[in-house]
């Protein structure tokens, strides 16, 4: 992959792993602060202004973001894109955000952090990442990110003292949410060209973006449908358990799906130019890439849980530890429908098979929600999240069958599979003996990696080889030779 792929990713790395390292700092915190409880109502209330931020929307982030890099060789084209886009999301999130309030004025439970949550919807309005990310301008993006997360925790940290806190804390969110969406706007002159519109420039995006507007919908389904069915069926409380056990996960899982992030406008570019070849190339490159993370990742979850769920969210949480379980393999499962949908159907306008695939998802997730839900509780949803994400992957896979060198990645699977399987009989063999604490947590993860990049290499697996040399390369120590086979 080119230098620009590899630095996007670091960035993106970079900031994957600030949103690993901040809830490390948080999440104990507030877990013992504001418990299982406040954290539900705050998922609860959050969920629904997510769906109007989607409604409003119209697909018009994920379709903004591969016009963006569709254009972006012509300063004026790309221009005129970025402009027609936003001035259609801002007039779409607009109506949904009159919607919202008239709706959600009314309601009596929960006023408060509805009205608070109003501020969601305005920073989703004036929202500036999807230009930079369709020019893969990731040093912008990850810079804002960062810094307004570390201002967030200072925040967090500040003001947040007791349960009482719960309406600062969510406000303390989205307001800091809106300051990163306002802070991109810094960049904007130096990025785009001024130009003069035509309501037809607008509706000439809207067709094109709601038929990704679909999909989306699905996938909002099966990542928000089932904490608010919690909230419906069971109570704020198994949200709040669902939503932390989902965070660790989700925060683990943006480690293995930031290449998605970066490929897109890579890809999206690729076939604007027609060069088939090597999209077909980086899709099996990147699965072979993701599943080497992926799959550890998964298994190394699990064997953690048990040690680690009650020193890092103290009295209260301890549902959390088997729902963590029930819910790590969707790391692998989401890695590969990230590559597959996200890093090929979608930049080569394939979006009707990927529409298929996540309603196919949606589907599963509502269906298995309402049989589960009500005698498993939490430990439904995760389930039938974890099918949902299944069978999103094996549509996705029939799709593009003809461009996956199948036997090749099964045969290196099955490699991953076998050493993360023995890093997991050590990482358990570890937290039975030293039992719970930060210390037990801190050598599984340590003793992990070693184990199991230390088992492909005596099955050489080539992928080690390639990622140390990699590696050396960015400290200037060589020549890259090596390729994944």
């Amino acid at each position: 992959m080119g230098n620009s792929i590899a630095k996007n990713l670091m960035y993106n790395l970079l900031l994957q792993a600030a949103t690993l390292v901040l809830p490390l700092m948080t999440v104990p915190y507030l877990s013992r602060i504001l418990g299982a409880e406040g954290i539900g109502i705050y998922v609860y209330t959050l969920t629904f202004s997510q769906y109007f931020i989607i409604i409003g929307s119209l697909g018009l982030s994920l379709y903004g973001n591969r016009q963006i890099a569709y254009t972006r060789d012509n300063k004026d084209r790309m221009s005129r894109a970025f402009w027609s886009i936003f001035l259609l999301r801002i007039m779409t999130i607009g109506l949904a955000l009159i919607l919202y309030l008239i709706i959600f004025s009314k309601v009596q439970i929960y006023r408060p952090l509805f009205m608070i949550q109003i501020l969601n919807i305005v920073a989703a309005m004036v929202d500036l990442s999807w230009l930079y990310l369709g020019l893969e301008d990731f040093k912008k993006t990850v810079t804002r990110s960062l810094i307004v997360k570390v201002i967030g925790v200072c925040l967090i940290f500040t003001f947040v003292r007791t349960s009482k806190d719960l309406n600062l804390y969510v406000l303390i969110n989205v307001l800091i949410e809106l300051l990163g969406n306002m802070v991109m706007w810094v960049y904007l002159p130096n990025t785009v060209n001024r130009v003069r519109l035509k309501f037809s420039d607008l509706l000439l995006h809207l067709v094109p973006s709601i038929k990704l507007f679909i999909p989306q919908i699905a996938i909002q389904v099966y990542v928000v449908l089932d904490k608010t069915m919690l909230g419906v069926l069971i109570g704020v409380e198994e949200v709040g358990y669902f939503e932390q056990s989902e965070r660790i996960v989700k925060v683990v899982l943006g480690l293995v799906t930031a290449l998605g992030v970066v490929m897109l406008p890579r890809m999206s570019n690729i076939f604007a130019k027609g060069d088939k070849q090597k999209m077909d190339s980086y899709l099996n490159i990147s699965l072979k890439g993701v599943a080497y993370v992926a799959v550890p990742l998964t298994f190394g979850l699990g064997s953690i849980s048990n040690e680690f769920v009650p020193w890092f969210f103290g009295v209260g949480f301890e549902p959390v530890e088997y729902l963590i379980i029930a819910l790590a393999p969707i790391l692998f499962f989401i890695a590969m429908s990230n590559v597959m949908g996200t890093q090929y159907l979608l930049p080569s306008n394939r979006t009707r098979e990927f529409t298929a695939s996540v309603m196919t998802g949606a589907i599963v997730n509502v269906i298995l929600n309402l049989i589960l839900i009500p005698h498993f509780r939490a430990l439904g949803a995760c389930l039938a999240t974890v099918m949902a994400e299944v069978s999103v992957t094996m549509v996705q896979y029939y799709c593009l069958r003809r461009e996956i060198a199948i036997k090749e990645y099964l045969k290196m699977l099955a490699k991953f599979c076998l050493a993360a399987a023995s890093m997991a009989l050590i990482v358990r063999i570890i937290g039975h003996a030293l039992g719970v604490g930060a210390g037990t947590t801190f050598l599984q993860g340590v003793a992990g990696v070693v184990v199991y990049i230390a088992v492909l290499f005596l099955l050489r697996e080539k992928i080690n080889a390639y990622i140390l040399e990699a590696a050396f390369l960015r400290l200037g120590k060589g020549k890259k030779s090596i390729k994944i086979s």
